[in-house]
Formats: C-alpha cells, structure tokens, sequence
C-alpha cells in the first residue's frame, strides 16, 4: 500500500489481522514486529509495530496512564500539525491484549542511514552540526552530531511541543523527503523534560515552515484535537501540551536544555 493515505493506513492498521512474526529483542517494552493483513488476501500485507500495555514496566515520572497512549497521541499531535513525523499509529486488541500498533518505516535488514552519529571529532561529517563532546570507557574522545537538513530541524520541533524525554539517533529514520521518529511513550508530560539528540538548533530561530506546523497545531488543539486526546492523556497534559505550542509560537526560537535536567539520552544511540 505504498500511495495509501494516513486514513487508509490508520484503517488497515485498526482492523487488519495481527500476527506476529518476531520480536524486538532491545526492546524494553516486549514490542513486537506483526505483519497486518487487510481484507484483500492477494494484497501485500504491512509491517508493523505492536507494543502490548502489559509488558509496560511502570515509570515514577509517567504514572497517569499508559505508554502505547502516549505513542497515539503523539501521532494524532503529529498529524495534527502536519509535521508527518510520527508513522500513522492506533490502538487495538492484539496477540497479547490491547496496545498500540505503529507502522514499520525503514529496511528490515542491513543498515539505516545515519541521522545521527557518534565519532572522533575529526571523523564529522561536513556540515554536520555537533551537540556533545565526550569520551570512551578507554578514554578516547569523541563527539555527537547530527545532520543539519530541515527534514530532522522538523523533528526537533515536534520533540519540544511532545516534550520528548527520549530521542535518540536510533529512533530516526528517513521516508523519501521526510524523516520519521519513533518510541514516543516517554513523552507528553507536565514537566520540561526534552531530553534529545538534537539539540544542534538550539536557540536558534524556527524555520517558517515548521512555524506554520505550529500554528496549524495551535488551531487543532483549540478544536477537535483536545477532545480527541482526552482519553489519552490527562487533563493537565493537554493544557502542557498547548501552553508549550503557544511558547515556541511567542518565542519563534528553538528552546534551550533545561537546567537540571539530562538534556542528552544515553547511548544517544
């Protein structure tokens, strides 16, 4: 279904037949790789991810709720916006009970293209903008960069209006023109707690592009959108949700790692 519209996919992805055909075995979360057979026998079935709520481990930060929540309403914050970034995700009944269900985007097998990289200093590629300096358990140093292409500098965006708690280089992956993220079940939170590889932006003013994602954002929550949230996230989250849009609107700058807080997730990959 390569030319299917979000919608179309969204559908397939809620009423398809799961199956499971192997599991994720970095995955914290017991996150399964399913395929999804819609009614058409003939046609070629989806890859998708499928994280049961049951295998979640509770968190002390994020106790109202469930993560597979959080994965849907970032894709609804997403779309919302028109920031494509978040691959079309629901939630529904699966092999293990209910969870959410995320289309798969990226190969299978060998190697992704890298975002996102950890290097000696001399080693960055041109361009490439470089958020960390650090070293190896042998003492070596080495650096953290990401590429400088505004597809990325849109997920940056859309992290601090998630307020994404764990981005990391391995959660990224290009679709044609865009980039895609992924795992956003640590985000949407009351409290500032962007923790991010991408901080090769920060401070520096928004694109006008993504400043129109924004405002298309901001109109979406004063309508449909918080509604369509309120079963996903509390109350006060919804209203955290809309206070960050309006800030990044008012400032028109990406923001700044919070003080006292880790701003960089670690492996960054």
């Amino acid at each position: 279904m390569p030319t299917a519209t979000d919608a179309e996919l969204v559908d397939l992805l809620t009423a398809g037949t799961l199956t499971p055909v192997g599991r994720l075995v970095n995955s914290s979360n017991g996150a399964l790789l399913c395929s999804v057979q819609g009614p058409v026998d003939e046609a070629e079935p989806l890859l998708a991810i499928h994280k049961p709520e049951s295998s979640e481990r509770p968190l002390w930060d994020y106790p109202d709720g469930t993560l597979v929540a959080r994965e849907r309403a970032a894709y609804l914050v997403s779309a919302a916006g028109g920031f494509a970034v978040v691959p079309p995700t629901v939630l529904r009944e699966g092999p293990f009970g209910p969870g959410s269900v995320q289309l798969w985007v990226g190969p299978l097998e060998g190697e992704r293209e890298l975002l996102v990289d950890v290097t000696s200093a001399d080693a960055v590629p041109p361009g490439w903008l470089v958020v960390l300096e650090g070293e190896t358990p042998q003492g070596e140093p080495v650096v953290v960069s990401h590429s400088p292409e505004p597809a990325l500098r849109t997920v940056a965006v859309l992290d601090a209006v998630l307020n994404n708690s764990d981005r990391k280089g391995s959660h990224l992956m290009r679709e044609g023109a865009i980039v895609r993220g992924c795992d956003h079940g640590v985000s949407l939170g009351v409290e500032p707690k962007l923790r991010t590889v991408l901080w090769g932006w920060a401070g520096d003013q928004i694109p006008d592009a993504d400043l129109a994602r924004l405002d298309a954002l901001a109109r979406a929550l004063d309508g449909s959108l918080a509604t369509d949230l309120a079963p996903l996230l509390t109350a006060v989250e919804v209203a955290a949700l809309k206070a960050r849009v309006r800030t990044l609107l008012a400032t028109r700058r990406h923001p700044l790692p919070t003080p006292g807080w880790p701003a960089i997730p670690w492996p960054a990959l």
